[in-house]
């Protein structure tokens, strides 16, 4: 289903001083400031934490932020559907895949404001300045701590070793994240070695693909599975928790990030572009801007521990606490046109 709501924030509350460049963090105070506009955002993201940023940009700005919520290729087809007619002037997105479809469909134009773009490393934003992204997660490999890491694993490649035969547990192949894994391996290695590489792994299944990173993770620390793949996010939200039940799933599970001597670990990202047919262009650059500002890309990682997009900027706590990696640098519309080869290999692997 999707959702609109208008997000309004109280008179009271207080913010960072209006004068800081997009890089500031600020100390300053500010009084919230009368509405005065609106932009309209289509987002795939479903996180409270984004609701309270966009109060926080509503009481700086003056700008209300109306907000409909869907997945990204339900919202991608919105806006194509409405043409000109589309209110959108945002679409956020949770997958570089869908960043690059989105492109491929005609629904951004170009943000065309350089100081913004360019505070983001070049491999997460489009060649030609449709979209940029907002937040990064890795996808890392996760075993039982107390069974102790395996031998000879450090790669993705690894996990077609038949050493892990009956051990590996994983999501299905239709899972986005899951297909932008096998479009960088496609990318980097080419369609046969993926094949090859996507049969072994499932001839090493313990079961059929099933469930959501967090399932598999608590599979994981239950000793149901010995590995599986997830995205940090998860993995840092769990070590978050205050629940007792949650953090000792959290404390039995030990983390690779694969490939670190060679690509590096494979990253996802959630991302923003301007609808082609923005009616409120100037406060969806606005917006843009304050999402890339270094104290509130320090926000997006606390609230759903992710890593910042912007270089430099730091990331919470339990973000930093899963350790330090190498990142593929491979550029994420990558992601998004290599995931039909991605289909092919999963469906001719028996990837479910």
């Amino acid at each position: 289903m999707l959702r609109l709501s208008a997000l309004l924030l109280s008179a009271s509350v207080l913010f960072s001083a209006c004068s800081q460049s997009p890089g500031d963090q600020g100390s300053e105070e500010r009084q919230s400031v009368p509405i005065t506009g609106s932009v309209n955002v289509y987002s795939a993201r479903h996180y409270d934490s984004d609701l309270a940023l966009y109060e926080q940009f509503t009481s700086e700005t003056g700008i209300k932020v109306n907000l409909l919520e869907g997945n990204s290729d339900q919202l991608i087809q919105r806006i194509e559907n409405e043409a000109e007619f589309s209110p959108a002037d945002v679409l956020i997105t949770v997958d570089a895949g869908r960043l690059w479809r989105a492109v491929d469909r005609g629904v951004f134009q170009t943000l065309d404001a350089p100081e913004i773009s360019e505070r983001v490393p070049a491999n997460i934003r489009n060649d030609e300045d449709y979209w940029i992204g907002l937040t990064r997660r890795a996808r890392v490999i996760v075993y039982n701590k107390s069974e102790g890491r395996p031998e000879g694993l450090n790669d993705y490649a690894d996990l077609a070793d038949p050493a892990f035969a009956g051990e590996i547990c994983m999501r299905s192949s239709a899972n986005t994240y899951n297909l932008s894994l096998m479009a960088s391996i496609v990318a980097r290695e080419g369609e046969d070695a993926a094949q090859d590489w996507a049969e072994k792994v499932v001839a090493n299944f313990a079961r059929p693909p099933q469930g959501n990173d967090i399932s598999l993770l608590k599979s994981v620390a239950a000793g149901e599975c010995g590995l599986t793949l997830a995205n940090t996010y998860y993995i840092a939200r769990l070590g978050a928790s205050d629940d007792p039940a949650t953090q000792e799933v959290y404390e039995n599970l030990g983390i690779i990030f694969p490939n670190q001597d060679n690509t590096g670990t494979h990253v996802n990202i959630s991302g923003i572009g301007i609808a082609t047919y923005a009616p409120h262009r100037e406060n969806a650059v606005k917006l843009i801007e304050f999402l890339t500002r270094d104290d509130i890309q320090t926000a997006f990682s606390a609230g759903n521990n992710e890593y910042p997009a912007v270089a430099g900027v730091d990331a919470a706590p339990q973000v930093v606490a899963l350790g330090d990696f190498k990142a593929d640098d491979l550029h994420a519309s990558e992601l998004g046109s290599f995931q039909e080869a991605a289909v092919k290999v999963y469906d001719r692997a028996g990837w479910k």
